[in-house]
């Protein structure tokens, strides 16, 4: 959302609830920026559908007490005729639940979608890389500064499971070289503690001793990992590394900095690592989202039954 709130074509109630509501994200929930921007991108979708049936909500009192169920599911349906994909509907039902109980809450008015029922997704497991091609996309031939850089970068992604915005966000200080573990914060601004592998820790101190010094510019940046700019190298900075390394070894999957984290996962867990560690070192608040990785190993399991058993 690059336009200002204040700059949107919406009634005055709207522009003032949207505001509120961005503070609301970012100082009571502390929900990261991406995740706010991606709320309030979708309320404000939301907010210029209902104006359009409904008219400008120039005061609180019409924007809490007129829009029902009724109008929220006509929303699914436009959303649904609209050829939005189930997962991007879904995320924006959860985002006009979250809405409507900020609105209950804030103005003492009914809830009207409490009772808004979720679609029934089929849960995508993720796709991991196989042992042999994480080798291989580890496999940077080391020339110059950029090359360590990425060596240590991707060495500590999988050694890790970090976020991608974890992984660029990481400072000097984030990280014990002696002991071999680093701080990190995910979402929520929850911290946590995740051990470092004995390669990615070597790739680092090499990177860290001799050439992240020579990345760096007139700026004054903690960042372990610098762009050519002396900057923090970004996300999308990442993204391009890792899909140009991955063309230049053959690797032939669409490959993304998560892909990384899911593989570190799941070959923790195919290798006998439980369940509540992998849950701690990903970050899951809850354990159901790390349990989707068991699938995966069932998968595995069958894949090798059904090679291997007489009567399979």
């Amino acid at each position: 959302m690059r336009r200002k709130i204040e700059d949107l074509d919406l009634g005055k109630a709207s522009i003032l609830v949207l505001k509120e509501y961005k503070y609301y994200l970012e100082n009571v929930l502390s929900k990261q920026d991406n995740s706010v921007m991606s709320y309030i991108t979708d309320i404000i979708l939301y907010l210029k559908f209902q104006e359009k049936e409904k008219g400008k909500f120039d005061d609180i009192a019409k924007l809490t007490t007129k829009i029902s169920i009724d109008d929220i599911e006509k929303y699914i349906q436009y959303l649904v005729s609209s050829s939005y994909s189930d997962t991007s509907i879904r995320r924006k039902m959860i985002s006009i639940k979250l809405f409507h109980k900020y609105l209950s809450h804030k103005y003492s008015v009914y809830d009207c979608a409490e009772k808004l029922q979720s679609r029934k997704i089929q849960k995508k497991l993720p796709e991991a890389l196989t042992i042999e091609e994480v080798e291989k996309l580890l496999d940077i031939k080391l020339e110059n500064a950029y090359d360590y850089r990425n060596k240590a970068m991707l060495e500590l992604m999988y050694a890790t499971g970090l976020r991608v915005s974890e992984l660029v966000g990481l400072t000097l200080y984030d990280i014990d070289l002696k002991e071999g573990y680093l701080r990190c914060k995910g979402k929520g601004n929850k911290v946590r503690i995740v051990p470092i592998g004995e390669v990615a820790l070597d790739y680092l101190n090499i990177y860290l001793d001799n050439y992240r010094s020579s990345l760096k510019k007139a700026y004054v940046c903690d960042n372990i990992f610098l762009n050519n700019h002396g900057k923090a190298i970004s996300r999308q900075g990442f993204f391009k590394i890792i899909k140009k390394q991955a063309m230049d070894v053959g690797i032939t999957k669409e490959i993304s900095p998560h892909m990384l984290r899911h593989s570190f996962a799941t070959h923790l867990l195919n290798n006998g690592a439980d369940l509540r560690s992998i849950q701690m070192m990903l970050g899951h608040a809850n354990l159901s989202t790390t349990q989707i990785y068991t699938n995966l190993t069932n998968d595995v399991l069958r894949e090798n039954y059904d090679l291997y058993h007489p009567r399979s």
